[in-house]
């Protein structure tokens, strides 16, 4: 039987024993994953965020009395009372967001807004634009955007988009032969390609509270590698850095907390202070059938989405090189 034969064999309980064996998803080092038959189709998230309102505050015609209008280059089905948990109705003539709607979601009156979207309120302040942002659910860009409109200097951005936009989805599935995969600025995975499923497992049969990588590092089961410890000092500095661009950030807060009361190591490394952004780095795998494996992982920077793309490739002509070869030949298949 031909290594390629044996690897479809193998079975896919590689996520479900993560936490026992040590998953190549969640650690420096590790075995690499146990395969389905076929690779999964890459994770797909849904970005529904709405935006109501733009151009300034400044009503334009066209969408009726009383309805913010929409950017036109925004797309179909965004701007929807319900992606606000709103009641959309079934008398409404516009799908945006209406004034009193857009006003009670930032907690201030109508009349106000209404003058606000007429240039003649007085100038905003800082938590009124904060407010408008998050009702209007707006972009890091956009909402600098408005804040520049009113004069004031935005701060720090609210925290990491957990939406991986349609253009990186779209570059994954490109990537047919070299593991690629999203995390965010707290190492969230958020999706992945086929190649990376077919390397180390399928993350979708892992619940996604589950899929941070630097929690299942110092939780996990202790790697055996001594480049290891070099790996794990990176990811700690690597979140300090993004605690300090994303203050008001709960989910970088309460994973810190959580790792601070369930890892010494990890208290450790964190009371170093020591703060830098991972760039390429290596990795090494210990695979069921191939051996041995070292990758080079480069990382593309989503610096406006508090993301980074992480892409696994090999020395041509290696060993893992070919490796990759033979698993981009195994079909890929929808989860």
């Amino acid at each position: 039987m031909s290594g390629t034969e044996q690897l479809r064999d193998l079975e896919a309980d590689a996520f479900v024993r993560a936490r026992d064996e040590g998953h190549p998803w969640f650690a420096h080092t590790g075995h690499a994953a146990r395969l389905p038959p076929r690779a999964a189709e890459p994770c797909r998230t849904a970005d529904r965020r709405s935006l109501v309102a733009g151009g300034g505050f400044r009503q334009h015609g066209g969408h009726g009395p009383g309805t913010a209008r929409r950017l036109p280059e925004e797309p179909p089905g965004r701007g929807l009372p319900a992606d606000a948990g709103l009641d959309g109705g079934t008398r409404r003539r516009t799908p945006g967001l209406r004034r009193e709607e857009v006003a009670r979601l930032a907690g201030i009156s109508v009349d106000y807004y209404a003058r606000l979207e007429q240039a003649r309120g007085p100038r905003p302040s800082r938590q009124v634009l904060g407010a408008l942002s998050r009702a209007l659910r707006l972009h890091d860009d956009e909402r600098t955007y408005l804040f520049h409109l009113a004069g004031e200097q935005p701060g720090p951005p609210a925290g990491p988009s957990p939406h991986v936009s349609p253009g990186i989805r779209h570059l994954l599935d490109r990537l047919d032969d070299t593991p690629a995969f999203v995390i965010d600025a707290k190492y969230e995975l958020l999706a992945w390609n086929p190649m990376a499923v077919a390397l180390m497992g399928d993350p979708a049969v892992v619940m996604p509270e589950s899929r941070n990588m630097i929690w299942n590092l110092f939780t996990g089961p202790a790697p055996a590698d001594p480049a290891a410890d070099t790996f794990a000092d990176e990811c700690v500095a690597d979140l300090r850095a993004a605690s300090v661009r994303y203050p008001a950030d709960e989910g970088i807060r309460s994973l810190i907390a959580r790792l601070r009361a369930a890892s010494p190591d990890f208290t450790r490394r964190w009371d170093e202070h020591q703060v830098c952004v991972r760039r390429s780095t290596s990795k090494r795998f210990d695979h069921p059938v191939h051996g041995e494996l070292v990758f080079t992982c480069e990382v593309l920077d989503i610096a406006d989405a508090g993301q980074k793309v992480i892409f696994y490739t090999a020395e041509a002509g290696s060993h893992t090189a070919w490796v990759l070869c033979s698993l981009r030949r195994q079909p890929a298949h929808a989860v």
